[in-house]
């Protein structure tokens, strides 16, 4: 009896280790990760929103994106994407998104791009960076507006392109009407009559991403 009533009391005393032992290893697998997560902010690394690597929707986040226009039944203005295998880091297999737009209207024109961006919070972030060329063939507009929404819209336009890639990266603190930015719905490229020049012509956007500079 005796002798039994030690090997129940090992027993018990094994099971008490084990759940210690899987108490600790979890314990200290959840520590890491969260310490792994807050030094990865502290250090402001870049969260990449779309490459367009794929050719194909969605984007990074898994948001939607498309082209869209002021009025779909004025024919004489248009905005069309597609996918372009230029990519802006030179990766032999990534591609571009070509934007071609039209705001050459005798109407008050404009169009853009839109791209939905999952309520993203992006405290962790303050800069806004992404690339893009125009076409020399084509042509194309030396400015372009960009904006974010929270859904509170702010705009802020980008100047000299040229037909070369170049990184544009935009401070947060330039889109001043944006208070949530814990909560970003969306990011939109506007071409219009008035800062669009010439009126029509084709650029490529590329790695749009959010990075703490």
């Amino acid at each position: 009896m005796h002798a039994e009533r030690e090997k129940g009391t090992m027993k018990r005393v094994s099971i008490i280790v084990l759940l210690v032992f899987i108490s600790l290893v979890f314990g200290s697998y959840g520590f890491s990760q969260s310490g792994y997560q807050l030094a990865n902010a502290n250090l402001g690394g870049e969260l990449v929103v779309a490459d367009f690597d794929t050719g194909d929707k969605p984007n990074n986040l898994g948001g939607d994106f498309g082209s869209w226009d002021k009025d779909p039944n004025d024919e004489s203005q248009s905005s069309q994407m597609s996918f372009e295998p230029q990519d802006a880091l030179g990766d032999e297999l990534g591609y571009s998104l070509r934007i071609d737009y039209d705001v050459d209207s005798s109407n008050p024109a404009y169009n853009g791009v839109w791209m939905k961006l999952q309520n993203l919070d992006a405290t962790s972030y303050n800069t806004l960076n992404f690339y893009v060329k125009g076409d020399g063939q084509k042509g194309f507009t030396r400015r372009l507006k960009i904006e974010l929404k929270d859904p509170n819209s702010a705009q802020f336009i980008i100047t000299g392109l040229t037909d070369q890639w170049q990184k544009f990266s935009i401070p947060f603190e330039k889109f001043r009407r944006i208070s949530n930015w814990n909560s970003l719905s969306e990011l939109v490229l506007v071409f219009d009559d008035i800062n669009s020049n010439p009126k029509s012509g084709t650029i490529y956007l590329d790695q749009i991403s959010l990075s703490n500079e």
